[in-house]
């Protein structure tokens, strides 16, 4: 099978074709897995992080991607509910062992033996991927294969930041950074929370644009002070300011919610200026999101196709990932990008 896989740890600035192109075996499914013939995945910026170092694979080489969709074509020893032929789509999360307390709570993202799709372990950047039955997901119909991508990282991250931010109908909402998971949470806020005002910062002209086009109330610039104080916010951005910034403009008792694995060293020296009474007093509060749990992505498909979110794409072919990648490091974004691998 034809796959992209990853043979060093580089900087995407330096290196621009960080991925090679390669003829891999196709896998067998094991025990308790299925085989996905995949026809399209998504292009994550954790997938830089991977590149670069910030969350490197465990091992070399790697076929990076998390956001499969595909059809199941062998199905292993044990798998119950799946069956060959089904349309079906895979996240992040790739395994938890499935009996500690956070896996038992239904928050597998905490678990300390979670393993990643595309870091821990073969991913989507390929022509086929085996994946454990529990943590595919069947995809709904009224979504192409290309729009369901998004929906399975960028969609279900952005489900569980919106959950844990604790808003309410009427609540102001703060988007800070809008790329593919921002402008999915856009339209989940418009659906559920009619009566809230959302509030976009972005550097570029470009993504504020969008955000306005999408129905944002007010779109700025990262340090740009907004028509009136957040209840809360979701920070998507690589770097530490655009956190400042962020617990600037929220109420008191707001909450800002930090979705990012994680943030660059270069902007390090910003967590010096963290002032207590302009940033954290009066019951402020910070809280990050730590991957996705199944029940994220389960929950989030069916939310999806009830309002229905339609992501904004951009399509490239596998062998063209470097482009999609490289086009994310410079924020060439509008919405998400998408690798078309083949049709189901």
């Amino acid at each position: 099978m034809r796959a992209m896989i990853l043979n060093k740890i580089c900087d995407i600035s330096e290196n621009r074709r960080p991925l090679e192109l390669a003829d891999l075996p196709v896998p067998a499914p094991k025990k308790d897995e299925v085989l996905i013939r995949v026809s399209a995945c998504g292009v994550c910026h954790t997938e830089l992080d991977e590149i670069e170092g910030r969350t490197p694979p465990p091992r070399l080489p790697v076929v990076l991607g998390h956001q499969i969709v595909g059809k199941i074509e062998k199905t292993g020893e044990g798998v119950k509910k799946l069956k060959v032929g089904e349309r079906v789509g895979v996240g992040w999360i790739h395994s938890a062992c499935g009996t500690c307390r956070f896996c038992l709570e239904g928050n597998e993202n905490l678990c300390a033996h979670f393993e990643a799709t595309g870091r821990d372990v073969n991913g989507g950047y390929a022509e086929y991927a085996a994946v454990p039955e529990k943590f595919a997901y069947v995809i709904p119909g009224i979504f192409s294969d290309i729009e369901a991508s998004p929906l399975l990282c960028a969609g279900a991250i952005g489900y569980r930041s919106l959950r844990l931010t604790g808003m309410q109908n009427g609540d102001t909402l703060g988007l800070i950074g809008f790329g593919a998971s921002a402008h999915i949470v856009l339209q989940m806020v418009q659906y559920k929370y009619p009566k809230s005002k959302i509030f976009v910062f972005a550097r570029s002209d470009g993504e504020r644009t969008f955000a306005r086009e999408l129905g944002a109330h007010w779109a700025g610039d990262i340090e740009d002070k907004p028509p009136e104080q957040l209840r809360c916010a979701i920070d998507t951005t690589p770097v530490w300011k655009p956190i400042l910034e962020g617990l600037r403009h929220l109420e008191s008792g707001g909450r800002l919610v930090i979705n990012a694995i994680r943030k660059e060293e270069t902007d390090k020296k910003t967590l010096i200026e963290l002032d207590y009474p302009g940033h954290l007093w009066l019951e402020k509060e910070i809280k990050s999101v730590a991957n996705v749990a199944g029940r994220d992505i389960s929950e989030f498909l069916e939310v999806a196709a009830e309002i229905p979110i339609k992501p904004e794409v951009q399509e490239y072919r596998l062998e063209d990932a470097n482009t999609a990648l490289v086009e994310l490091k410079e924020r060439k974004i509008r919405g998400a990008k998408v690798l078309r691998i083949g049709e189901t």
